[in-house]
């Protein structure tokens, strides 16, 4: 009998699906996948952007829908840089490899401003954020909050004092994939969009409720970017499957916040069991995802005692961040199964 894999290293969810999505799969109906949906006649692009027009209280045609946050990502990236002669994108040093890719696909080029590291923790300084992008005034600004693989954010008051004193031709665009596993406080996302023309708030379904298979991302947008919305949507409607699924999820908040309270149990266990350890520290993270210094002599230790228990979490080749553990945050029993093999490895090796 094959042992099931334990995949704690893309960050997926490995929990169950809320009771509401699985009925929502079981009962739908597959003959609608036989229609369009009607509802473009209304001049709405679909029931998910007039449930999240609601939810988050922004203009149905403000509100973003992709194939995944990455589809939002990547429909931006290039619709931006590629208009007119400015092509360069600002992005984290430490974050998501992809952001480089996307820039690259539209010979876009793109520079990093600095992570600083802070006791326990990764921050952006925001008056150096504000002092790079007026100095090398790109098309693109690009902040994510939660960061990847950091698992640092930012504030809206933070984000507010950015929008407000940098070039407002430059394009602004917040990967909030991972937000939500700390707070459920969004009210801050329509006063933004309301207030700045250019800025983008992505979101996903894929990490907090734990559909990444669903494909569904959506986001927010400043005013006055209709061609850019007319750009990115989809005149003859979205997958009816994905939509009916992706409603069930979110009006699922209370099953995935109980999701959300057992990563924070993983959260403290792993700083109470490695934060003390030699050569070891366990940075604060507000996403699905932890990340940890480790001392490196011991990686294929690690690594085979984890392969043996059929684990996969991220050993890091970033440069700067070489030295760290991603750990994905999964049930308690994985997480205390990583916890105490970390343990194993570093005791049989004094």
């Amino acid at each position: 009998m094959v042992k099931q894999q334990n995949y704690l290293d893309r960050n997926e969810f490995n929990f169950e699906p809320s009771q509401k999505v699985v009925e929502a799969i079981r009962n739908f109906n597959p003959k609608d996948l036989c229609f369009y949906t009607r509802i473009y006649d209304q001049g709405k692009k679909s029931v998910i952007s007039v449930r999240l027009s609601e939810i988050y209280n922004v203009p149905e045609e403000q509100v973003l829908l992709g194939y995944g946050g990455e589809d939002i990502l990547k429909n931006a990236v290039h619709y931006y840089l590629m208009k007119g002669e400015n092509k360069t994108i600002l992005i984290p040093q430490f974050s998501w490899w992809y952001y480089n890719k996307v820039a690259s696909e539209c010979r876009g080029t793109f520079e990093m401003y600095p992570l600083h590291e802070q006791a326990d923790t990764f921050s952006y300084d925001v008056e150096e954020v504000i002092e790079y992008t007026n100095r090398i005034h790109p098309r693109m600004l690009l902040l994510a909050s939660p960061n990847n693989p950091t698992g640092n954010s930012l504030t809206s008051k933070e984000i507010g004092r950015i929008m407000e004193h940098i070039p407002n031709d430059t394009m602004v665009l917040i990967d909030e994939a991972y937000a939500s596993f700390i707070t459920s406080d969004t009210d801050y996302i329509a006063p933004l969009v309301n207030k700045y023309d250019n800025l983008i708030i992505s979101r996903t379904l894929s990490k907090f409720y734990g559909l990444p298979g669903l494909r569904c991302g959506f986001g927010f947008i400043g005013k006055g970017h209709e061609h850019f919305v007319s750009y990115i949507n989809k005149y003859l409607g979205y997958n009816r499957f994905s939509e009916a699924v992706a409603l069930a999820a979110l009006e699922s908040d209370d099953h995935y916040r109980k999701v959300a309270d057992d990563m924070e149990w993983g959260r403290q266990l792993y700083k109470k069991e490695l934060g003390a350890l030699p050569g070891f520290k366990v940075y604060k993270s507000v996403a699905n995802f932890i990340l940890i210094k480790y001392p490196v002599e011991i990686k294929d230790r690690l690594l085979e005692a984890l392969t043996e228990k059929n684990y996969k979490i991220k050993f890091m080749t970033d440069k700067g961040l070489e030295s760290c553990l991603r750990i994905t945050l999964g049930r308690k029993e994985q997480t205390q199964t990583v916890c105490d093999t970390i343990l194993e490895v570093v005791h049989h090796s004094k």
